[in-house]
């Protein structure tokens, strides 16, 4: 068969499938209308969304948004337990003994100083957990590409008469007291992280001043809680340092009262020897942390900047002398948060066209990582999840798209209707076909009783 008689058939069948579908119009029952009531339930529910509902990051909120947490916050309570369950044995069966040992009544403040103490360092964990470490709030689309040509270049060596392609870079070099620093695009927030931003893999999210991840506190350490954390390390290590003293001092009462030696006076106090223990090996720790953190004030760097860029060879940006690093830590204010966790927002209805699709995606740069060989060459667009393709050879077509489709940027899409369909399906059950036909054939008499002649491949 020649290749005239062919695209004659596809039109003649295309023809008859059109006009099946548009004799089946007629019988498809309407969308079911919902009364005014339900309608505005339905919308006051979409506007009550509130942000860290929809949240992208891994977060856990407590208190309607009010508290933010990362995704390991259960952490937070064997910290939490590790410092109640010593101070209270503390408390109870040393403290609580050191009452009567000095004139004045003056053992009250022991106990009093240990309570206030603990209730303090409490007060600094929930600040350094529970509030927003400085995320900043992600892209709904890559920022503005650049044009990837050569200006030189003529617009006929661009290849089929194209437009230049536009792509991102990777990293871009900005200017940082004199010297300069590269930033980087985050694939995930589709943004350049600004200067000392990196993106937290355990969270999900660009933090500003980025320092570590803390599972301790089961929280990213960043800009806006780096203070209190710095707190809270050298305040427990205080705390440390209080309940190993009064340990000794509990004891050498002990050695004055009953004139025994040292070994027979632990003896009669287990709970000094368990805390003595406990605090000498917690110290190290807590100790250690404060030590290298005051070192990183001293020298303004972060925890992930000194493990990974390593001033001591290369010029800090952002040291500004011994005195400045201390004031800019804890004598500045705090920057406000740039999320408002508790905003109202409508959502909206997820469809397979979002921001983050591989059409966006291929404005990246080729050398942008995993987001760079979404779309592989010469393979075909293709939809699985919604059982379309597109087909191998245009001229099926004939330059009529089906009516359930969508053209945009020169590939078909199959549409969804507003009953949660797919318009691009065209399965038909066989109760439908027979109304079709039926429905079909009183259409065709009519016509020739009213004197239509229908083209003959049309029939």
């Amino acid at each position: 068969m020649s290749k005239s008689g062919t695209r004659s058939t596809n039109l003649a069948k295309l023809g008859a499938v059109q006009e099946i579908f548009s004799a089946v119009k007629m019988y498809v029952a309407p969308p079911p209308q919902l009364s005014d009531a339900t309608q505005k339930s339905t919308d006051e529910n979409a506007a009550t969304s509130r942000i860290y509902q929809i949240w992208l990051g891994s977060n856990k909120f407590l208190l309607g948004g009010r508290l933010i947490f990362g995704p390991d916050v259960r952490s937070l309570f064997l910290t939490i337990f590790m410092i109640i369950v010593p101070v209270s044995i503390f408390c109870a069966f040393v403290a609580k003994n050191l009452l009567d040992k000095f004139p004045h009544h003056l053992g009250i403040f022991i106990l009093a100083i240990a309570i206030t103490f603990t209730v303090y360092d409490l007060f600094l964990l929930l600040l350094t957990s529970g509030r927003d470490p400085g995320i900043i709030p992600r892209n709904e689309h890559p920022p503005e590409p650049e044009e990837d040509y050569d200006a030189s270049t003529p617009p006929a060596d661009w290849g089929g008469g194209q437009t230049p392609r536009l792509r991102l870079p990777r990293t871009k070099d900005i200017m940082v007291n004199g010297v300069a620093v590269k930033i980087k695009f985050c694939d995930t927030c589709m943004l350049y992280r600004p200067p000392r931003c990196s993106h937290c893999s355990i969270c999900n999210n660009c933090v500003e001043r980025f320092d570590h991840h803390c599972p301790w506190v089961g929280q990213c350490i960043g800009q806006r809680n780096y203070r209190y954390f710095f707190m809270f390390v050298f305040s427990t290590t205080l705390l440390c340092i209080y309940v190993f003293a009064f340990c000794w001092v509990y004891i050498k009462k002990i050695i004055e009262e009953r004139q025994i030696n040292v070994w027979r006076a632990m003896l009669k106090t287990p709970a000094s020897i368990v805390l003595i223990i406990y605090t000498f090996i917690a110290v190290w720790f807590v100790g250690g942390l404060t030590a290298f953190h005051i070192y990183l004030i001293s020298t303004n760097q972060t925890t992930y900047e000194n493990f990974r860029y390593r001033y001591d060879s290369k010029v800090n940006p952002y040291h500004r002398g011994l005195v400045q690093n201390f004031i800019e830590i804890f004598f500045t204010s705090t920057p406000p948060s740039k999320n408002n966790f508790r905003a109202k927002v409508r959502r909206e209805p997820i469809g397979y066209g979002d921001s983050n699709s591989a059409i966006d995606r291929d404005t990246l740069d080729a050398n942008m990582g995993k987001g760079g060989g979404d779309l592989e060459m010469g393979s075909k667009p293709a939809w699985p999840s919604l059982g379309y393709e597109i087909p191998e050879d245009p001229e099926d077509f004939q330059g009529h798209p089906f009516e359930g489709s969508d053209t945009r940027g020169g590939i078909q899409h199959p549409r969804r209707s507003s009953w949660g369909r797919k318009s691009g399906n065209w399965e038909i059950t066989p109760d439908i076909i027979a109304l079709a036909a039926g429905v079909g054939g009183e259409i065709s008499r009519e016509k020739r009783a009213n004197g239509v002649n229908t083209p003959p491949g049309n029939r």
